[in-house]
Formats: C-alpha cells, structure tokens, sequence
C-alpha cells in the first residue's frame, strides 16, 4: 500500500513539475512538426513554406506580398523583419527546419509562462490546461504561439522593471504581425516610464530600419506599402471566410447576418479594456496586474478579423491566467473554463461531436464564445472586485 502511494505521489510530482511540462510542451512542438512533414507539402506544412518562401524573398529583393503558386498556395502577410526569425530554420533542409521551427516556437512559449512570477502550481495548471490548444497551433506551424510568448514577456519585463528587454518584445511583435503592439497595454505598469518610452522609439527605428541593410531603402518602403494595401484588403476577406474571423467580429457579424463596420464593436471593446484603469490604486495589486494580461491576451484575438483557430493559443492561456490566480473559484469560474476547454480548445478536434462542428461551431464562430464570455468577466472583476495592494 506504502509502495502504490509513494508511486502515486511520484507520478503526480513528475506531472505536476514545470521543467518536466515544458520539455513536453517542446516535444508537442517537435513531435507536430514531423507529423505534418510525412502529410506532405500541401495538407501538412504550407504555412511553413510560406514562411520559408518569405526569407528567399525577402534576400532575393523580390515581392513578399505576392502569391507564388509554383512554392506554394495563399500568401504571406508578416512584416519585413520576419525574415531574420525564420532564417535559421529557412536555410535547413524542409524536414529539419520544420520540426525544428515548431520545436522552437513552443519552446519559446514555454519559456514566458515560467517567466510569470506565478507559483509553481500555477504553472503546471498553464502548461497541462493549454498542452492541446499548443498543438493545435503547432500542427498548423503558426507564429501565434511566439506572439502569445512575446505578449507574456513584455509583461513580465515590464514587472521586473526590464523596459529595454520589454519594449524589445513589444516592437518585435509589431513589426512582425501588429499583434505584438498590445504589449503597450502594461506601459502604465512600468516603474520607469521616461527609460520606456525611449527604449520603444530606440528599438522602433531599429526594426524598422535594420532590414535595410541587407537590401535597400527603397525596396523596404515598397514592402511595407505593399503589405498594408494587402492587409486592408485581407481584412474585407476574412469577413465571412469560413475559417477567418473565428472573433467577436465574426460571431456577431455570422449571428445576425448584417453587413457594417466592426469599429463601433472594437470602440466598444477598446473602451471597456481601457475603463479598468481608472482604478488607480489597484495598480499596485500583482492579482490587478495578472488580470490586464489575462484580458490583453484575449482581446488581442477577440476583437480581431483575422483570428482563426491556431490563433487561440493566446486567448486560452489568457483565460486559464485567469482561473488559476483566483483565490477561490466559484460556480460561474468552473463553467467558464469547462467551455473554453470544450468549446474553443477540443471543438476543432475529433473528440468533439463533428455534427456541432460543422453545423453550430464553424458557421458561428462559436470557437469564440467561451474567450469572449470569459473577457467580460475579467473586465467586471477588473472594475468591480477589492484587490489585495499588499501581493
């Protein structure tokens, strides 16, 4: 009986440890790269070669925001500086680079959870809770585990009073998919507000302007005017494409069937996620603070036309910050995170009934409703509940 409950007591110490659920997390990550190798090219690792596609590219001076057929299908839409982070794994042979890509993504990922200044139960809630949501995201070899990684480290910077090491992430974000420019969300958070703003103008010319030197002014300044005529334009297509705009957006705009514009939502949205603020003194509670992450990483795919569902990996770590930092969950908690697991984590699996799937989740946008009903509740609790200043 000692034995079986010593083995017990072993195996869930060995689950519960961070440093064994990140080597799983890089595994997940390694393991999905080599499976979509061996479902070829076209069902397997397309987003990979578009990527791969991009650094060729970007060195040969050709146009990034083209679609190049004969390489592969759809096109690229990141910024100019991508080019340096997927270098290392371009330049490989396919069926190293794209293993090793994923592998590094989620490892990446996993490094800004165990930055989190959170308790070591904390984080072994994250990994588990999230480890599916990860290789759904690994599987389609996207960057938005690294974007949901830089999120987290621009705020966990910003808590250790880093401002050159977080606006680093802040503007490598942004000038790779915009999405990392919600990091200036933890600017009010930061004890050197002066070394901040410097740090972010610093780095902005920097991003900006080191691409240049590997191929010319004028060719940078065609890119970027190239890739803002294409994301205007890709917004207008993600509307009703079956597997875009998996959001709010969507939701609404799939729900009602009416055609109008998205700003008076996303106003409305800006609004509520700026309203907590207000509350001054919560600033100082780490509680306070967790929460505007929590609600950053969710509003960040929420409010965007251009979620689909691998892009979830940000919103759901938002969500389960959320449930773990509470000091006691109550019945909505549990709720809630049973739908963000069920809903908008196992929804696109083959656990989840394919009859609800096709005919509720995907014409809907359902995947989004459990993220969205979860960043209400943030945001009232933001505006709402007594923080404890002394954390």
């Amino acid at each position: 009986m000692s034995v079986t409950l010593i083995s017990r007591e072993k195996v869930l110490s060995t689950l519960s440890n961070p440093k064994n659920l990140i080597i799983l997390w890089i595994v997940i990550g390694l393991f999905s790269g080599v499976i979509k190798y061996f479902h070829g090219p076209v069902s397997g690792y397309n987003n990979y070669l578009i990527f791969r596609g991009f650094f060729y590219h970007f060195f040969e001076q050709l146009p990034l925001y083209i679609q190049y057929p004969q390489e592969y299908f759809d096109q690229s839409y990141y910024l100019p500086p991508f080019a340096f982070i997927i270098a290392p794994f371009a330049i490989l042979p396919v069926f190293i680079g794209l293993p090793l890509w994923v592998g590094a993504n989620s490892a990446f990922l996993a490094y800004a959870v165990n930055k989190l200044k959170i308790n070591i139960k904390q984080k072994a809630i994250i990994f588990i809770l999230c480890a599916h949501e990860l290789m759904t995201a690994a599987f389609m070899q996207q960057f938005n585990i690294s974007i949901a990684a830089i999120l987290i480290l621009s705020f966990a910077y910003i808590e250790e009073g880093k401002e050159v090491k977080a606006t680093f992430f802040i503007l490598a974000g942004t000038f790779v998919k915009l999405y990392g420019i919600v990091g200036c969300a933890f600017f009010l958070f930061s004890r050197n507000k002066i070394k901040f703003i410097l740090s972010f103008i610093g780095w902005s010319l920097f991003f900006f302007s080191f691409p240049m030197l590997f191929t010319s002014v004028d060719y940078i300044l065609e890119q970027y005017k190239s890739w803002f005529t294409e994301i205007s334009l890709k917004h207008d297509k993600n509307m009703y494409a079956p597997h875009q705009n998996i959001s709010l957006l969507g939701m609404i705009r799939r729900i009602t069937h009416h055609t109008y514009s998205d700003f008076p939502i996303i106003a409305t949205g800006a609004i509520l996620f700026a309203a907590p603020y207000l509350r001054f003194k919560s600033w100082a509670s780490k509680e306070y603070r967790l929460l505007y992450l929590a609600s950053a990483l969710i509003f960040t795919v929420i409010f965007s036309s251009s979620s689909e569902s691998s892009t979830y990996i940000i919103a759901i770590i938002g969500a389960v910050i959320w449930f773990i930092i509470k000091k006691k969950q109550n019945t909505w908690d549990w709720i809630l995170l049973v739908l963000v697991l069920v809903i908008t984590s196992f929804s696109p699996s083959d656990l989840f009934p394919d009859y609800l799937q096709k005919n509720y989740i995907v014409p809907y946008s359902l995947k989004a409703l459990p993220c969205v009903l979860v960043w209400f509740t943030i945001v009232w609790e933001q505006l709402t509940k007594k923080f404890d200043y002394a954390d």
